[in-house]
């Protein structure tokens, strides 16, 4: 007759009735960010960070971030929100990156405690960038009279339909150094002891796969969410996500009941466009 171990009985029981079962909450941070509607925004995830934090019993919540980036603002938001709700209850934030943590997807990154990355995530981007077109000769050629009235003399700067004027561009310059100042700032004070004392390409709007990453301080080990939660808590760990939305929809940030197509396929191209930066 064999006799059974303590050990090999306990994994007769379901695991959710195992007094040994420690639970993850796992909230997902994927999209552009943005206040629109759709987007991944403070309003918008705030009330899944709430239900993943509020057990002071939980050892650690988990992030999976999935981000291109977008507002500054926004992302900031985010962020404190997540470390304001980790200090109530003094709970572990370990953040898992999958596609893209850039941008401002680095900048919720940086809310973890510790920050891991798939070998092929891509990773950085700590800069600013902002983008348009110029239609000037376009609606000359087509016989197109702009109109536009305004009180202030700077109420109408970087225009698509008027030529660029250096002082608008060096306003915008001066407007993108601030946050890049910010960003910067937040980045060594939230990797403090972790960064390299050469700077390097760090600062640039540069972006590494995990290796260089790792060797940069960006983040902390390579490795997937799992393993890694098994390895910190064993082997019976149980992850419970808290998704705004599944499948493709979380990805470009859309939701199934938005109602202006429009809007819906302007958002698109948008997003689109910002995972391109990225070759995605």
């Amino acid at each position: 007759m064999i006799k059974k171990t303590k050990s090999s009985l306990a994994r007769l029981v379901p695991k959710r009735f195992r007094r040994s079962r420690v639970v993850i909450p796992m909230v997902r941070l994927s999209g552009t960010i943005a206040a629109s509607r759709g987007n991944l925004s403070l309003a918008s995830i705030n009330p899944l960070l709430e239900k993943a934090f509020a057990k002071q019993s939980t050892k650690a919540v988990a992030l999976s971030i999935n981000s291109p980036g977008g507002s500054p603002v926004q992302s900031a938001l985010i962020h404190d929100r997540i470390r304001q709700l980790a200090a109530k209850n003094d709970i572990q934030v370990l953040v898992f990156c999958e596609d893209v943590a850039a941008s401002g997807g680095y900048w919720l990154a940086t809310a973890g405690d510790e920050i891991y990355a798939n070998s092929s995530s891509i990773i950085g981007s700590i800069g600013v960038v902002a983008a348009g077109f110029g239609f000037v000769e376009a609606i000359d050629k087509l016989g197109i009279e702009r109109r536009v009235y305004t009180q202030g003399k700077n109420k109408v700067i970087l225009d698509p339909f008027q030529p660029e004027k250096q002082a608008d561009i060096e306003r915008l310059e001066e407007l993108h150094k601030d946050i890049h100042s910010q960003f910067i700032e937040h980045v060594k004070t939230r990797r403090k002891g972790k960064l390299p004392d050469e700077e390097g390409e760090l600062f640039t709007g540069a972006f590494w796969t995990a290796a260089p990453a790792l060797e940069y301080g960006l983040i902390d080990g390579i490795g997937n969410m799992y393993a890694i939660l098994q390895e910190k808590f064993g082997d019976d760990v149980e992850i419970k996500p808290y998704d705004r939305f599944p499948g493709l929809l979380a990805r470009f940030g859309l939701m199934r009941n938005h109602s202006n197509i429009a809007d819906q396929l302007a958002k698109t191209i948008k997003d689109t466009n910002l995972w391109a930066r990225y070759g995605l």
